[in-house]
C-alpha cells in the first residue's frame, strides 16, 4: 500500500511539473503551440488507429474491399476512417511547422532534445508509408513496390533484405501483414520517445523568439500557456473536423479509388503530398544509387544540424539568414509540387536545381553564421 501510495505521488508530481508549475519563457508565442499539438494528434491517430484494427485483415485479396465494407456497415466507421486518415496529415502539418520553428530559433542547440525529436520524425515517417500501403489500393500497391524496390541498392545484402521485408518473392499477403503489425506497434515507439522527449526538454527549457535565458522573465506554464494551448487545441480541431466531415477526400489520389491491379501500372506513381519533397529528391538523381543517399541524406542531415552550427548566436537574428530560411521554406514547397509533377522536361530539370537548393541551405547557413559572427565581433 505505501508503495503505491509513493508511486502515485511520483506521478502526481510528474504531472504537476508538466502541466502546472513548469517554467516558461513569457513571450513565446502561438508557434509554440506545436508541441502539444503533435501530442493531440498522436493521441486522436492511436485511438482511431484501434478502433480500424478491430475490424481489420491484411489480406492481398480482400483488404481493399473490407476496407469499403467496414465503412459501409458499421457504425460511424466511415468518420473514424477518415478522421484517421486526414490525421496523418494534420500530424505532418504539426510536425514540419514544429521542425521549422526549431530550425528558425537555432533549438537544434539542444542537441539530445533535437535528436530525440529528429527520430520521432524519422519513425513517423515510416508509419505512415506503412499505413498508406494497408488499404492496398492501386496507388499504395505500386508505391510500396517502388519504394521497398530500393532496398535492392543496398551493397551485398540487398535482395536479401528485399524477401526479409516482402516474406515473399512480391509484394504480397505476408508484406501486408508485416506491414500491419509494424504500423500497429511504432505509435507506441513514438509515444515512449514523446515522454523522453518531453522529459528533456524540461531539462534545458523552452528557447523564445528573443533568446532569453533569465529566469526572471518565466512564467508558470499554468494557467497561462494552459489556457494559449486550449486556444490552439479549438482552431485546429474546429478546421480539422470540418476537413473530415465535409472535404475528407481532399488530400487523397484518385489512384487511391481503384482496387489492385498488378499488370497495370499507374501513369504517374506518387507518394501521400507529406513524401512528396523527398521523393523529388529521390527521382531528381539520375543513377538510383545516388538517388537513394539523396533521399536518406536530406532526412537523416538534420541530426547533423548541432554539429554544423558553429556560431554563438541564434542564425535567425543575422540579417540575411531570415531570408535564406524562408528561401529554404519556398525549396521544400516548390520540390513538393515537382514530385507531383510527371517525371519529363522541365520538371526534372526544376527538381534538380530544387535538390541542390536544399542542401545548400544546410551548408551556407552555417558559413553565413560564422561570417555575421566575426564581422560583429569586428
Amino acid at each position: 500500500m505505501l508503495n503505491q501510495l509513493q508511486s502515485k505521488s511520483s506521478l502526481l508530481k510528474v504531472m504537476n511539473s508538466t502541466f502546472m508549475d513548469l517554467p516558461a519563457p513569457k513571450n513565446i508565442s502561438f508557434s509554440w503551440n506545436m508541441g502539444s499539438l503533435l501530442f493531440l494528434c498522436l493521441f486522436i491517430q492511436i485511438m482511431t488507429g484501434m478502433l480500424l484494427a478491430s475490424s481489420y485483415a491484411p489480406s492481398m485479396d480482400s483488404s481493399f474491399y473490407m476496407v469499403i465494407f467496414t465503412m459501409e456497415n458499421i457504425n460511424k466507421n466511415w468518420l473514424i476512417r477518415y478522421i484517421h486518415a486526414n490525421g496523418a496529415s494534420l500530424f505532418f502539418i504539426c510536425l514540419y511547422y514544429h521542425i521549422s520553428r526549431n530550425i528558425y530559433y537555432y533549438s537544434y542547440m539542444y542537441k539530445h532534445t533535437w535528436s530525440i525529436g529528429v527520430t520521432i520524425f524519422i519513425l513517423t515517417m515510416a508509419t505512415a508509408f506503412l499505413g498508406y500501403v494497408l488499404p492496398i489500393n492501386q496507388m499504395s500497391y505500386w508505391g510500396a513496390s517502388v519504394i521497398t524496390n530500393l532496398l535492392s541498392e543496398v551493397p551485398y545484402i540487398g535482395p536479401n533484405l528485399i524477401e526479409l521485408v516482402w516474406g515473399s518473392p512480391s509484394v504480397n499477403t505476408p508484406t501486408i501483414m508485416r506491414f500491419f503489425s509494424f504500423h500497429f506497434f511504432l505509435p507506441f515507439v513514438i509515444m515512449a520517445l514523446t515522454v523522453v522527449h518531453i522529459v528533456l526538454l524540461h531539462e534545458t527549457g523552452s528557447k523564445n523568439p528573443l533568446g532569453i535565458s533569465s529566469v526572471n522573465n518565466k512564467y508558470m506554464f499554468n494557467p497561462i500557456f494552459i489556457f494559449k494551448d486550449l486556444l490552439g487545441f479549438i482552431t485546429i480541431l474546429f478546421a480539422f473536423m470540418f476537413i473530415s466531415l465535409l472535404m475528407p477526400l481532399t488530400l487523397g489520389d484518385d489512384e487511391n479509388f481503384f482496387n489492385l491491379n498488378p499488370y497495370v501500372t499507374p501513369i504517374h506513381i506518387q507518394p501521400e503530398w507529406y513524401f512528396l519533397f523527398a521523393y523529388a529528391i529521390l527521382r531528381s538523381i539520375p543513377n538510383k544509387m545516388g538517388g537513394i543517399i539523396a533521399l536518406v541524406m536530406a532526412i537523416f542531415i538534420l541530426y547533423f544540424l548541432p554539429y554544423l552550427h558553429s556560431a554563438s548566436m541564434a542564425s535567425s537574428y543575422y540579417p540575411i539568414n531570415k531570408l535564406m530560411f524562408f528561401l529554404f521554406l519556398s525549396d521544400v514547397s516548390l520540390l513538393t509540387w515537382i514530385g507531383m509533377a510527371p517525371v519529363e522536361a522541365p520538371y526534372i530539370l526544376t527538381g534538380q536545381i530544387l535538390s541542390i537548393g536544399y542542401f545548400l541551405f544546410y551548408i551556407i547557413g552555417p558559413l553565413m553564421n560564422i561570417f555575421w559572427e566575426k564581422l560583429i565581433m569586428f
